[in-house]
């Protein structure tokens, strides 16, 4: 049997700001061949790492390494192990705010995104701040203060880069910038891949090549030792509805040309990314779902809706074995 989780949220039964709109963090578990639940776990973050004022609580994107799912909220980075998710780790520090990703470096510490400062952050296992970079190259506080607990701060939109996740090419670390539209080396910012067109999401390595998603439908490959773009696949084309796609956000490579992205259905917000009305949400999206496309025939395989499951965000998606 093959088993994926999803990574995401629950949404609030009432029209809130987008800084209010998640109640609890949600990973499903998911039979791929017959798409039936195999479970549901739920998470809600303790009042003393959040804002005082109706705090929103979800899970974003995490990452799988050997049985292991390293996972985060906007505020805590939890890890579990797999298939039982019992809890091995967490950590929670005062520069953590609307985190979006987390992943294990190579020497055991984490790589966080704190999206909410602009930077990365690397912290080791028992929450030791061991370096920050800013991702647009800037003093990492020059901005923020170390001297505020920015978990107890609601928002600090709008965010002039908005980073989102982060990945490693061998030694190198990585980030992409959403409002840049691009990625940019960390730990060499000399090197950069422009990729355009939408924010953009994700950056998960498959052999020699970074699969990025693009929140308007789009699947970009890049060469990961070129830099350069191979392939713009626009999945708007092959999924055949009158609705909008819905928000494109995490993607699972099967093989080489197999994926299964994420959607999440757009709804209203009284805050876009960067502080402008430039991107509207539709009354007519798509609902919350996932979907398997054969990016070589140029085909949608098949599709399984989420929100039956109280499930209203997808973050990231996973396989057991990554």
């Amino acid at each position: 049997m093959s088993i994926i989780y999803i990574v995401g949220g629950k949404q609030k039964n009432r029209l809130a700001a987008e800084w209010h709109q998640y109640e609890k963090g949600v990973i499903l578990k998911l039979d791929m061949e017959t798409k039936q639940l195999i479970d549901r776990f739920e998470y809600v973050s303790p009042p003393e790492v959040c804002p005082d004022q109706d705090p929103s609580i979800v899970f974003k994107a995490g990452t799988v390494k050997e049985k292991t799912l390293y996972v985060c909220t906007e505020r805590e980075v939890l890890v579990y192990s797999l298939p039982d998710m019992t809890p091995k780790g967490y950590v929670s520090i005062p520069c953590f705010n609307d985190v979006h990703h987390v992943l294990p470096a190579q020497n055991g510490n984490y790589h966080v995104v704190t999206t909410g400062l602009d930077m990365v952050v690397e912290v080791d296992k028992k929450g030791k701040l061991i370096h920050a970079w800013n991702v647009l190259q800037e003093a990492p506080w020059e901005r923020f203060s170390k001297k505020v607990d920015y978990r107890k701060v609601l928002t600090t939109k709008p965010h002039l880069s908005h980073p989102n996740f982060v990945f490693h090419i061998g030694d190198e670390v990585w980030a992409t910038r959403c409002l840049q539209k691009d990625a940019i080396c960390l730990t060499n910012p000399d090197k950069r891949i422009d990729i355009g067109g939408a924010y953009i999401h994700d950056g998960v390595l498959f052999g020699d090549t970074l699969f990025f998603t693009r929140v308007d439908g789009h699947v970009v490959t890049v060469d990961a030792k070129t830099l350069k773009v191979i392939n713009d696949y626009d999945l708007n084309e092959w999924t055949h509805h009158n609705k909008k796609i819905g928000w494109c956000r995490g993607i699972k490579i099967l093989d080489d040309h197999t994926v299964i992205v994420g959607f999440t259905r757009m709804r209203p917000t009284k805050n876009p990314l960067d502080g402008h009305q430039a991107y509207q949400a539709h009354a007519d999206t798509l609902p919350t779902r996932i979907a398997c496309y054969d990016l070589r025939k140029g085909k949608l395989v098949w599709e399984c809706g989420l929100e039956r499951f109280e499930f209203n965000a997808v973050f990231s998606i996973h396989c057991e074995n990554e």
